[in-house]
């Protein structure tokens, strides 16, 4: 029995290692940089890709509660969780056609908001299993091992295509200085955009363990009126919200946080070549410095999470999310801190490492308690529907950040401007994180509470 838990446990990992390529080569380090070249000029780039990103935000926000709702009542977790996948192959796998002379910034970003989609909807049901993988106290620390065994996956598959695949504009060579593998032409960038096929093939083949050792304990038989029983559900969690002002706190905190954490994310790479001057191996390295961070203190933070619970590790890893959006802010070739650089100085390049390694840290740390969080604030038996909320306060406001860096930095035509709006949101999210209790929501006060949220 024990072993069998144990298995179901790694299966359960290996969605984090399968499905992290598509943050760390598609949405922040390889491909959004690729972009950026194709447009030309950084700040277009960084307002467009702002724009596409948010659009498919709001499609995930309106539609991830419905679905978790309609999972809890039907079950067929698993059958979701196939469907999303192939979303998720599909969509990454056909970005290997974004290529010089013939790009599509419309196609491209319509076949990257399809793979984004079911990334986070199968994110929504993988979430929604981790109570069933132990118990309260031990979810804290499976959550922070699988959120490191997951980094640990993007940094392979890094390494793999920075070693292999991506061509240096320069040389045509790759960063160990051979051509790029299987006979791809540097000259049409088939290296680096073979990315989006390297991303698709990685998930399709690491999910395997999953599908093979993870089951799932909920009926897969759907009741009469299943989906009308869930939709009412739904709607009446939501009305009933205000009415538990922890969880309503919680998901208010998350929504701004994690907001201003994926802002960081997606324009990580974009920044750092428009306002640096980074060439592909700069942000290779940087992106390296930053996943080996994450996975490490994912690892570390999942042990305080189990000794200390959810809440100090997210107050902590604001905090220094804080401090490094001010520092992005004020960090270019010119200055540092207002303090003028002499022209040539390696200063800015050694402390935005820094910032990337105290960026994979401080979000690696986050996102493993933050899931951890909504465990102890959600109705165990309505625990897909609790995730959907919970991809509903990440993507509700999702827009808020690559839109308002998009506005900023149209308006300001300045990359360093353009991402102070995180620094807003970190903050309002530290804030509301005040009425969040740890131990998580409280018992319904009145029968229509029960009806809508049943008491934890």
């Amino acid at each position: 029995m024990i072993a069998m838990q144990r298995k179901r446990i790694w299966g359960w990992y290996f969605f984090d290692w399968a499905s992290q390529p598509y943050n760390t080569l598609l949405i922040t380090f390889i491909f959004a940089p690729y972009v950026k070249e194709l447009i030309g000029d950084g700040a277009q780039a960084q307002a467009a890709w702002g724009f596409g990103i948010g659009a498919a935000g709001v499609v995930i926000a309106i539609l991830a509660p419905v679905l978790g709702a309609i999972s809890d009542v039907s079950g067929h977790r698993l059958r979701w969780i196939w469907v999303f996948s192939v979303m998720y192959v599909v969509g990454s796998f056909a970005l290997w056609w974004a290529a010089p002379g013939d790009f599509d910034l419309m196609r491209t970003l319509i076949f990257f908001a399809i793979g984004m989609i079911g990334m986070e909807f199968a994110t929504i049901f993988t979430n929604s299993m981790l109570p069933d993988l132990g118990s309260r106290e031990e979810v804290g620390r499976i959550s922070g091992s699988g959120w490191a065994f997951g980094y640990l996956g993007g940094l392979i598959s890094l390494i793999l295509m920075l070693a292999l695949l991506q061509e240096n504009t320069d040389t045509g060579r790759t960063m160990i200085g051979i051509e790029p593998i299987l006979g791809l032409d540097p000259e049409m960038r088939e290296g680096t955009r073979a990315v989006g096929p390297l991303t698709a093939i990685w998930y399709a083949v690491f999910m395997i363990p999953f599908f093979l050792w993870v089951r799932d304990p909920k009926s897969a038989k759907a009741p009469p009126g299943a989906v009308k029983k869930a939709l009412r559900g739904l709607a009446g969690t939501i009305a009933g919200l205000p009415r538990h002002p922890s969880l309503f706190a919680y998901l208010g905190s998350s929504m701004f946080y994690r907001d201003g954490l994926n802002g960081m994310y997606v324009f990580g790479g974009i920044y750092a070549s428009g306002v640096l001057g980074w060439s592909i191996t700069d942000i290779g390295i940087f992106a390296i410095i930053a996943i080996i961070s994450g996975a490490v203190f994912a690892w570390i933070g999942g042990r305080a999470d189990e000794s200390f619970g959810p809440k100090p590790v997210i107050t902590v890893s604001i905090l220094v999310l804080t401090v490094t959006a001010v520092s992005i802010v004020l960090i270019s070739r010119e200055s540092i801190y207002f303090v003028p650089v002499a022209e040539g100085s390696s200063a800015p390049d050694i402390l935005f490492y820094l910032i990337g390694a105290l960026i994979g840290a401080a979000g690696g740390t986050l996102q493993a308690a933050s899931r951890t969080m909504m465990v102890r604030q959600a109705n165990p038996d309505r625990m897909a529907e609790a995730f959907g909320l919970y991809a509903l306060a990440g993507k509700a406001t999702s827009f808020i950040a690559p839109l308002s860096i998009g506005v900023a930095t149209a308006l300001t035509q300045s990359q360093q401007l353009g991402v102070s709006p995180l620094i807003a949101l970190f903050l309002i999210g530290l804030i509301l994180l005040r009425w969040v209790n740890p131990e998580g929501g409280e018992p319904a006060s009145t029968a229509e509470d029960r009806a809508a949220w049943p008491a934890t």
